[in-house]
């Protein structure tokens, strides 16, 4: 079964990211099911063996930091044993073991402890296995009928649809279950990553990017904004079913990859980084309809999610409303472009 083809329908976040840069992208990828290329390759592949080393770590029940570190150093010994990415020399994969042991080291030194005490707490309640993944799922189910976007669902017939989203493991810091998710870089986050409020510009190109009269194009940072009402969504009914109704919901990104506080001493062969966690709530959240409703919710944000999955569920998958920023943006590096009827037509126009 696709994502678009079921009468109580589910998308998932991936599929929206796609969507927002391209809605002929997302039909290929997600109702076709064509692969693309993938942008990832190394990058991912050693994100993900820190991923599975953290999340390993956290799920021992250690919370001493030094006890941390060799938990998860040996986790990941063992992980990059059977790791079989190919260097052009011992000394390079030496260097990016250092590289992944200090990026280990960087997390459990700013955050590491603390959500490991964290999920000590939860635990009292809580199996492990519920709070440690990699891979948590969490969703969110739009009443379509609510939100007055049934009617555009077509033939499906769809009055509601779920999202699905995932994090890496969740965590307590006392007055908020708080779900976090290692990234490659938070680059796609754009300005969102040095703002802490959503009034003012956030706001503005976020409703510039839908509003068709200027040239803000923007999916990566409106897709992290879908993401974080998701997750925030998805923690909620975490919540609700383990009796911790007085917690607030609270979304967090890690990045594990970005290189750019990397230092290497090449004579003594050390490696140090540093991390930059990133919190998306307060950047999410709208003040007022926070006062309305006393949780972490963006009307605004909300409803333009509600719009583009009944977009997606009615199979509209036309992108002339916004070809031109499109092609501009999202083209150059599609790896549909060799099947899109509307990249082909434009290839082949005759100009005069």
């Amino acid at each position: 079964m696709t994502e678009a083809d079921s009468s109580d329908a589910s998308l998932s976040v991936g599929g929206i990211r796609t969507a927002l840069h391209c809605p002929r992208r997302y039909e290929f990828a997600h109702v076709d099911g064509l692969e693309g290329s993938d942008d990832e390759g190394t990058v991912g592949e050693r994100v993900d063996l820190l991923r599975t080393a953290i999340c390993d770590t956290l799920r021992s029940g250690e919370t001493d930091c030094d006890r941390l570190e060799s938990v998860a150093h040996d986790r990941l010994s063992s992980l990059w044993s059977d790791h079989d990415e190919r260097f052009h020399s011992v000394a390079q994969r030496r260097h990016e073991r250092r590289v992944l042991e200090a990026t280990i080291d960087a997390y459990i030194h700013h955050v590491g402890t603390d959500h490991a005490a964290g999920i000590e707490r939860l635990s009292a309640a809580t199996p492990r296995d519920e709070l440690t993944g990699p891979g948590l799922a969490l969703s969110s189910t739009i009443d379509l009928t609510e939100t007055g976007e049934a009617e555009r669902t077509g033939e499906t017939e769809a009055r509601t649809v779920t999202i699905d989203a995932s994090v890496d493991y969740v965590t307590s810091d006392g007055a908020s279950l708080v779900g976090v998710r290692f990234v490659p870089t938070l680059a796609p986050l754009g300005q969102l990553r040095y703002r802490s409020d959503w009034e003012g510009d956030v706001a503005t190109r976020f409703r510039d990017h839908f509003g068709g009269e200027t040239d803000v194009f923007e999916p990566d940072p409106v897709g992290a904004l879908f993401e974080t009402a998701v997750v925030l969504d998805g923690l909620r009914d975490f919540r609700d079913r383990r009796g911790l109704a007085d917690s607030t919901c609270r979304y967090v990104q890690i990045p594990l990859a970005d290189r750019s506080t990397l230092s290497v001493n090449w004579i003594q062969n050390t490696v140090e980084t540093s991390l930059d966690v990133v919190d998306l709530t307060d950047v999410y959240v709208d003040h007022h309809t926070f006062g309305m409703t006393h949780d972490h919710r963006n009307e605004t944000v909300d409803g333009r999610l509600a719009s583009l999955a009944a977009t997606l569920v009615s199979e509209s998958f036309d992108p002339a409303e916004r070809w031109a920023q499109i092609e501009a943006n999202a083209c150059p590096n599609c790896g549909y472009t060799v099947c899109c009827q509307e990249y082909l037509a434009r290839e082949v126009r005759f100009d005069g």
